[in-house]
């Protein structure tokens, strides 16, 4: 069996269609949406881009998954973002019951998949976290390798012998640009799917109605945060959402 994983798009159609029209996405036997997928500039659209791929998507909660649409039924305290409220205003009534299913983690043969870590949505653990911090996150685990998003910078490390698979983000990217997902199989592939940034963001501005689209596409589209950026502000935070 062969799994392409798709964490983080954050409502950036483009870079997901991008990824879609890959030849092994294309081909894959299941496509698993590791969560974070709405939480952007066209989350409507999105929403219905990934439903249209039918039974072989199997879904993960992400906090922003969550938080969308605790937000759009007016409940709960999120990060100050501001495209995050508008977004969770986009959504439908018939949306939310699709959020609210998604199930914290998903377990493929001997690959547990998850948005963050297997008992919690919202916590960081990172490529240079210490192991005791992964045998912390990771209590009761059994599977052997286990997949996780969140944090938006793909790597693939050891942790007391069991795989730990994060295969970066397909909308936001931190450290290279284009959209980042993995394949698996008999191995673990990072990769990275290239695309028109500059089209992209004239697809933003045209399609999506966020009043500050233009600036938003600019610093997560064409501009996205260095790996080293991004690093020093989560070795700080511990648990916390993105």
């Amino acid at each position: 069996m062969t799994v392409a994983v798709l964490s983080d798009i954050h409502g950036v159609l483009p870079a997901l269609e991008a990824v879609l029209a890959e030849p092994d996405v294309a081909a894959a036997d299941r496509i698993v949406l590791l969560g974070d997928m709405l939480a952007g500039p066209m989350p409507v659209a999105t929403l219905e881009r990934l439903l249209a791929l039918g039974p072989r998507a199997v879904w993960v909660r992400g906090n922003a998954d969550r938080e969308l649409a605790a937000s759009a039924r007016g409940t709960g305290t999120f990060v100050p973002d501001p495209i995050f409220p508008w977004a969770a205003r986009q959504l439908r009534p018939a949306d939310l019951p699709v959020l609210d299913a998604l199930p914290l983690t998903v377990t493929i043969g001997d690959v547990l998949f998850c948005h963050a870590t297997p008992r919690d949505d919202t916590e960081i653990v990172l490529v240079d976290s210490p192991l005791e911090r992964w045998a912390e996150v990771l209590g009761g685990v059994s599977a052997a390798t286990v997949v996780c998003g969140h944090t938006h910078m793909p790597f693939v490390r050891l942790a007391d012998r069991r795989r730990i698979v994060n295969p970066g983000s397909v909308g936001m990217p931190y450290g290279s640009p284009g959209a980042h997902w993995a394949l698996l199989g008999a191995g673990v592939e990072l990769r990275r799917t290239e695309y028109d940034a500059e089209a992209a963001c004239r697809f933003l501005a045209a399609e999506s109605a966020y009043p500050g689209i233009e600036e938003w596409a600019d610093a997560f589209v064409r501009h996205p945060a260095s790996d080293a950026e991004a690093l020093r502000v989560f070795s700080g935070r511990g648990t916390s959402s993105t």
